[in-house]
């Protein structure tokens, strides 16, 4: 019989991200035995304050990571706009499953969309890319850092202490707070993270058993979507502290790619796209952001650091 230990962080949406994995993978695979472990994360402890100031995406997959480095789980479970560019030494993403919603969401205690938010009402981030994308639309709105997990920052909402909050289509549509949603913003108004709405599957470079076992919920399409999203990335060497956003789409083998850097307080935004064949994924997220650093991306990235 074969086993996994799946690894994945406490919160609500992580455990319902490892526990769906898992179904998935025991439906697939006859006699497959998973077991889940709990890790908490650098991100899990730092209760307050911006997440940029703390390290960036790291903060939620760098103890997980070392727990497969040191074989104390088999497989990881991230949401993939989580993952940084680089992964650590001797780990891989094995699979991609199909992607979820990917646009961002306004949950507000009067039911209103972002247009229906009163001047200076309170919104609640802790992405600078949702501020920066926020203050372009409505320079008015008043950006203040919401911390916790989807189920505490949903809370805060109802209790007053922000007016609105903007959260993730995905996770809300997987906990089943879907009715909370007041707008799903679209992307031509709210540019997503890379990787947002998409789960990843990280293990050891070296396990062809564990990658074999999870090529079955590798869906090519998301797979290939966010090669060129994470190229993208990982040309620009953003960090935590400037806001980037991409999105990659493939239909009928041709692939187009939106992105965006722009300054924290949305006063300068350098957005362009590129399209070509899916099989160039990576070239396309490549020269996407070459054109972005030359109309100068280049000059806000090195502001930010």
């Amino acid at each position: 019989m074969h086993r996994i230990v799946i690894g994945t962080r406490g919160s609500l949406l992580a455990r319902w991200q490892a526990a769906h994995v898992a179904r998935s993978l025991r439906a697939a695979c006859a006699g497959l035995s998973i077991e889940e472990k709990i890790i908490v994360t650098e991100g899990d402890r730092l209760t307050s304050g911006p997440l940029w100031s703390a390290g960036g995406k790291g903060v939620w997959v760098k103890e997980i990571e070392a727990a497969l480095l040191a074989g104390e789980i088999d497989l990881a479970v991230h949401s993939l706009k989580d993952v940084p560019g680089e992964l650590a030494a001797g780990l891989a993403l094995v699979a991609v499953p199909a992607r979820a919603d990917v646009r961002d969401a306004v949950v507000s205690r009067a039911g209103c969309g972002l247009d229906g938010l009163p001047r200076s009402a309170r919104v609640g981030t802790t992405s600078l890319r949702r501020a920066c994308q926020i203050k372009a639309l409505r320079p008015d709105l008043v950006i203040e850092i919401l911390r916790g997990n989807l189920d505490t920052r949903l809370r805060k909402v109802a209790d007053g202490v922000v007016d609105a909050a903007i959260l993730a289509c995905a996770g809300l549509d997987r906990l089943g707070f879907a009715e909370r949603i007041a707008e799903r913003l679209p992307i031509e108004r709210m540019l997503p993270a890379v990787g947002q709405g998409a789960l990843a599957l990280e293990a050891r470079a070296d396990d062809e058993r564990v990658r074999g076992i999870c090529q079955v919920l590798n869906d090519a399409q998301t797979a290939i979507a966010v090669t060129a999203e994470r190229a993208f990335l990982a040309r620009l060497g953003a960090t935590c502290r400037t806001p980037v956003a991409g999105y990659a789409c493939v239909e009928s083998g041709a692939l187009t790619i939106l992105g965006l850097v722009g300054r924290p307080d949305g006063t300068e935004i350098i957005a362009d796209r590129a399209s070509g064949n899916a099989g160039d994924a990576a070239e396309l997220g490549l020269a996407l952001a070459d054109a972005l650093l030359q109309r100068g991306a280049g000059e806000i990235l090195s502001a930010s650091v």
